[in-house]
């Protein structure tokens, strides 16, 4: 219920903003045909249309992207309008793009544009400063209250009724603990609310007389196996039971349920392990790849043979390098260092300035054009190769080489559970001006925080950090 319950937000607020959208559209459209200015206003059915389209699929996408919809139902007033703003700014700059490319020869009137982001920023603003107390009629009016127990009555229960006690405006009720057999167990707890507690043998009784949704178990995991027959009856009762799953603390990863035939297995997992947007991530990457290498090939071809001309040694550079969970791979990229550049690299490494990667701002190996080429990430121009083999993703922490990871501490080694890629956090954040630690604590939080949103989001940005050369070195 309540994981899934901010799923279900981001979908109904995702359509309300579509239809408010398309109201915004129609009212800025009818505004602006029937002002009496000296330019006529009007649009082609078909050019409307596609407007229109664009406008209602741009502005839930952006509330995706900008992660809107995860806290419209706790955000303050003047967070919602900020988040109003920062969502509409975009969506008005993108159909404005859209008619130059598409109807250029048909410029969209300034004043429409200028009240779609009006109208659109004040429905916004509207529905979403309204939307808690819309949420708790819904819930009042559809889902009524949502009644559950909660078995034990120690620390863990303590929390789990905590968390429990803010969903109350969304009809959320604690009618009760449950002693799990503790000695000195109290015959109450005090929290927001102060609960009854009733001996766990008073559970079928409790559940013959009273309305229970859910059965939640938040006890020691050594107390389990002693409460088979609970979890039996509320089965045979067809009562829904949940088990809070804080045995290990300060382990952040990710838990869920899987089936090995008929055995069920509870699953950590330190890195993101949705298989589906994987999937979408790899065919994304394999896309772009593609794309990129086939624009790109023309100007790669010159920029070998300017190496192969400027300094002597292949054009092409391979090195091993680390990828998901440590496979070993070849790296390629355009050749930016004399030819005998790992040879000296013993010689230089006192001057790096990184603790455990090989950095330095000023490396005497490179060579005229290698320095240019690095500066602005052309070297990187055949990784697409890498990132259309599978080595490789477009987004994700960089490759390290074997000798660095060999030099790892422990909490580090976790970004090799994601795949590597030519760009991640660490690219906006400053690039090769970060100390090393900052770069892994950044590859980190990308591995927490991965979407395809967060994706899309750095690859956007990448774009005019590699145009300006800005942080590289």
């Amino acid at each position: 219920m309540f994981s899934r319950r901010q799923r279900k937000l981001r979908v109904l607020f995702g359509l309300a903003d579509a239809v408010l959208t398309l109201l915004a559209f129609e009212a800025a459209y009818y505004t602006r045909t029937l002002l009496p200015l000296e330019r006529p206003f009007f649009f082609t059915l078909d050019f409307r249309l596609l407007l229109e389209g664009f406008a209602i699929l741009a502005v839930p996408v952006l509330g995706l992207w900008l992660r809107v919809y995860d806290r419209l139902d706790t955000a303050g007033p003047r967070r919602i309008l900020a988040d109003v703003v920062r969502q509409c700014t975009p969506a008005v700059a993108a159909i404005v793009l859209l008619q130059y490319v598409v109807h250029r020869e048909f410029p969209v009137s300034r004043l429409f544009l200028a009240l779609l982001g009006l109208y659109l920023s004040v429905l916004l603003a509207l529905f979403r400063l309204s939307s808690r107390k819309l949420a708790r009629a819904a819930s009042r009016e559809f889902g009524a209250h949502h009644f559950v127990l909660i078995v034990g009555t120690g620390p863990s229960a303590h929390r789990l009724g905590e968390e429990l006690e803010k969903l109350e405006a969304y009809g959320v009720r604690i009618l009760g603990f449950l002693n799990d057999n503790s000695e000195n167990a109290p015959a109450e707890i005090q929290l927001a609310r102060r609960y009854p507690v009733h001996p766990i043998r008073e559970l079928p009784e409790l559940l013959q007389r009273r309305v229970v949704d859910e059965v939640l178990f938040a006890v020691d995991r050594s107390k389990l196996s002693e409460l088979e027959e609970v979890f039996l009856l509320c089965d045979e009762e067809g009562v829904r039971t949940r088990i809070a799953v804080d045995f290990f603390p300060h382990v952040h990863s990710r838990l869920y349920l899987e089936r090995l035939g008929s055995i069920p297995l509870l699953t950590f997992s330190a890195a993101p392990d949705d298989q589906v947007l994987l999937l979408v991530k790899r065919v994304m990457d394999f896309s772009l790849s593609l794309l990129g290498l086939i624009v790109l090939a023309p100007f790669m071809l010159l920029v070998a043979l300017l190496i192969r001309l400027t300094s002597p040694g292949p054009a092409i550079f391979r090195q091993v390098r680390c990828g998901l969970n440590g496979r070993r791979f070849v790296l390629y990229k355009f050749r930016s260092m004399c030819q005998d550049a790992e040879q000296r690299q013993a010689e230089l490494a006192h001057l790096s300035v990184k603790s455990t990667a090989f950095k330095l701002p000023d490396d005497p190996r490179l060579t005229p054009l290698g320095r240019w080429l690095r500066k602005f990430s052309i070297d990187e121009w055949p990784q697409l190769w890498n990132v259309l083999r599978g080595d490789m993703s477009l987004v994700g922490p960089r490759p390290p080489v074997p000798a660095e990871v060999e030099r790892y501490q422990r909490w580090q080694r976790r970004r090799l559970r994601m795949r590597p890629g030519l760009t991640c956090l660490w690219t906006l954040a400053g690039r090769d001006h970060l100390d090393f630690d900052t770069w892994m604590r950044l590859d980190m939080e990308y591995i927490d925080n991965w979407s395809l949103a967060l994706d899309c989001k750095i690859l956007l940005q990448t774009i005019p950090k590699v145009i300006t050369g800005k942080g590289a070195y």
